[in-house]
């Protein structure tokens, strides 16, 4: 699993889908069955495609109660 810094992962908890069918929606909330079918499709480059990366890996293993966390420790500024 990747191991960001917490910048990262603060960016992460308040970034929104910039496009398409869930445009506006923060990543961590985006339905686990299209971070899996994005995941297999190939993420996009660049730093969304890192996110979406990150956010397939707390996925796959239970923790987005972590973001879940960072969103209410750091309100965005």
């Amino acid at each position: 699993m990747l191991q960001p810094d917490k910048n990262f992962l603060i960016k992460l908890a308040h970034t929104k889908m910039p496009f398409g069918k869930y445009e506006g929606r923060y990543l961590i909330d985006l339905p686990e069955y299209y971070v899996v079918w994005y995941h297999n499709k190939g993420f996009p480059k660049g730093k969304l495609g890192d996110m979406l990366t990150q956010v397939y890996e707390l996925k796959l293993n239970g923790l987005e109660y972590l973001i879940k966390d960072i969103q209410k420790r750091y309100p965005k500024q």
